[in-house]
Formats: structure tokens, C-alpha cells, sequence
């Protein structure tokens, strides 16, 4: 069977710093975190996209807005839970092995995210 790789081109994601807010007792996505999750919905209804079963390998290139400093993983919550309701995938704990790289500073900033069935990734090797 034929390898399925699907790669995405995503709006840069707000940090986890940024993306919960505490109301009282509650802790609740930010309207920052619900802004981004749904522009990534959006794009991958336009793309048709079908969620990927089974154990996945996940490579994300990082393209930050600006050269300040930044956690690579505090953009990984945003973003996959993002990926989630967008229908990459059923569950981000179908994740297997994850991969993240910080690539060269684009205006606004974005990532590009490459998702292949985890079992696929072992036979290249």
C-alpha cells in the first residue's frame, strides 16, 4: 500500500501561555486559542480533509513571526488541538512520534506540518 502523507500550510499558533484563561474557578480556551482554531477549521473544511487513523508521525517546521525568543513547545496544544477539530486526525494521542523544527523567520509567521502514518516512517528506515 501506497504511503499517505498529508502536509499542511497553518497560521502561526499561540503559545499555550496564550492560550487558556482562567474565568473564577474555570480554565477555558482564550479567544485568542478559539480565533486560531477556527481559522485552522476552516482551512482544512476548504481542503476536504479526512482524519488519518492510527498511530501517526508528525513533523512541524516552525516559522516564526519574528526573531524573539520562543519555546518551540509551547505552540503544540494550539495546534493540535486545532489539527483535532479541523479532522486530521481523531485524536491528537494518535501521535507517535513527533518531530519540531524552528525554520526561518516569515512575516506573521506560520507553521507547515507533515502528518504520515507512524508505521510508514519505519519502513523508510
Amino acid at each position: 500500500m501506497a504511503e499517505v502523507t498529508c502536509v499542511y500550510e497553518l497560521p502561526y499558533p499561540p503559545s499555550v501561555n496564550h492560550y487558556w484563561r482562567r474565568v473564577g474557578w474555570r480554565t477555558l480556551i482564550s479567544r485568542e486559542g478559539r480565533r486560531y482554531r477556527k481559522s485552522v477549521v476552516a482551512l482544512l473544511t476548504v481542503l476536504r480533509v479526512k482524519p488519518m487513523r492510527g498511530a501517526l508521525a508528525v513533523r512541524v517546521k516552525v516559522h516564526p513571526p519574528d526573531g524573539r525568543r520562543r519555546d518551540l513547545d509551547n505552540l503544540q496544544k494550539a495546534l493540535f488541538d486545532a489539527l483535532e477539530h479541523g479532522g486530521a486526525f481523531s485524536d491528537d494521542s494518535q501521535i507517535a512520534k513527533l518531530e519540531v523544527e524552528r525554520a526561518d523567520v516569515v512575516s506573521g509567521g506560520k507553521v507547515i506540518v507533515q502528518i504520515t502514518p507512524a508505521d510508514a516512517r519505519r519502513e523508510q528506515k
